[in-house]
């Protein structure tokens, strides 16, 4: 398949996006850029949409990464994609003959094409100022965007030419792919904020580790004071959304991670869940708790080791150079089913073992997540190319 030249600048140098400038002018980005241009193949295809994607994608950024990213990830689970059909963004066939419609959508932040807020000050600023506050912004980001396409979707206010009338979106699932942009901190969300979201289920705490009930939220109050129901796919309100692709490392760090780019480091997390007999017949009972590993000298290992019942739960934090750092293209990517869709997603299109699959049960009002051993949680990248304040 033919890919497309997204990287020959199309517009005026002052338009051009913080990142983009940084990937064509700084020569250690070569083989990043390949990497993304790799993700490209096939899009030459959207014949109407070419020449505005590639400038948006250098304008704005974040919102054509995504949809590369997705066009790789797809292409990565063997689906074919009929770029013919624009609309929605993507119009995928399963080797069954299934047909799946994807809408991409990212929630962003306003200053993103400002190149102050890509300075080191600006990032420690975001660090510094992290708090609750910060993640009721974040949702309710994440719960506008899914309601902006549900509206796409049935054409509210009279809009022409809903999604749902198109001819290949009748009867077949209709899909959302969404990541967060909207701060620096965005890939330490992990599924935190979408579990809230969707399913209304708060992250557990230390005392809750061995509860195997969640924590519910209903609502939260917006910047009017007024409440915004979340749990959106614990009731019918959104049935016209079959699923929920989510992830929070499907970045530009994606990119670097993939193509090993040098003078690079890695601080990644990883879940751990192994049968307890084995792990004590491998390791021992000291090796439970907490533990440092040197793994060479430019990798270490935070482990995290807690018993439960008949398992060992915890996580690795891997902080290593970027040639000794694997992921898949897959790695950190989240499904979440909606249990009240009109037109159900199967579960087994987008059965990767990377794969986090999310499900909620409407019997016991539960989130049940699956996910394997070794999943990513979350990723993010350090170079020493960052901007200088």
């Amino acid at each position: 398949m033919e890919t497309i030249d997204l990287f020959t600048p199309r517009v005026k140098d002052e338009q051009l996006h913080p990142y983009f400038k940084k990937l064509i002018t700084i020569d250690a980005y070569e083989d990043v850029l390949s990497t993304i241009q790799n993700w490209a193949i096939g899009l030459s295809g959207r014949k109407k949409e070419t020449d505005k994607f590639i400038k948006e994608f250098q304008i704005s950024f974040n919102s054509s990464f995504w949809e590369l990213y997705l066009n790789k990830v797809f292409q990565s689970l063997n689906f074919k994609i009929d770029y013919s059909k624009e609309t929605p963004d993507f119009n995928l066939i399963h080797s069954s003959g299934r047909i799946i419609n994807v809408e991409a959508v990212t929630s962003n932040n306003q200053l993103s094409n400002n190149k102050d807020y890509y300075t080191k000050k600006a990032y420690q600023e975001t660090v510094n100022t992290k708090n609750e506050a910060n993640s009721r912004d974040a949702i309710l980001k994440l719960l506008g965007k899914i309601k902006d396409k549900k509206d796409l979707f049935i054409g509210k206010d009279n809009k022409k030419f809903p999604y749902s009338k198109l001819e290949h979106v009748k009867n077949k699932p209709f899909v959302l792919a969404i990541a967060p942009f909207d701060n620096h901190l965005s890939y330490t969300q992990n599924n935190t904020l979408i579990n809230q979201v969707l399913y209304g289920i708060l992250p557990p705490t230390m005392d809750q580790i061995n509860n195997t009930s969640s924590k519910k939220i209903t609502h939260i109050i917006n910047n009017n004071g007024k409440k915004i129901d979340l749990g959106i796919f614990t009731n019918d309100s959104y049935k016209e959304v079959s699923a929920i692709i989510f992830s929070t490392t499907g970045t530009f760090g994606k990119a670097i991670s993939q193509s090993k780019m040098s003078n690079s480091t890695i601080r990644s997390t990883r879940y751990r869940i192994e049968d307890l007999n084995s792990y004590i017949a491998n390791f021992g009972v000291d090796k439970l708790g907490f533990r440092e590993i040197k793994l060479s000298k430019t990798h270490t290992v935070m482990t995290t080791r807690i018993p439960m019942d008949n398992f060992v739960f915890g996580s690795d934090v891997h902080f290593c150079d970027s040639s000794e750092h694997y992921e898949t293209i897959l790695d950190g990517l989240h499904i979440y089913y909606n249990p009240y869709a009109e037109i159900p997603l199967d579960d087994d299109l987008f059965n990767a073992y990377e794969i986090t699959q999310n499900y909620f049960n409407k019997s016991t009002r539960e989130m049940i997540p699956i996910h394997n051993d070794n999943s990513l949680v979350s990723r993010q990248v350090f170079t020493e190319y960052e901007e200088e304040d």
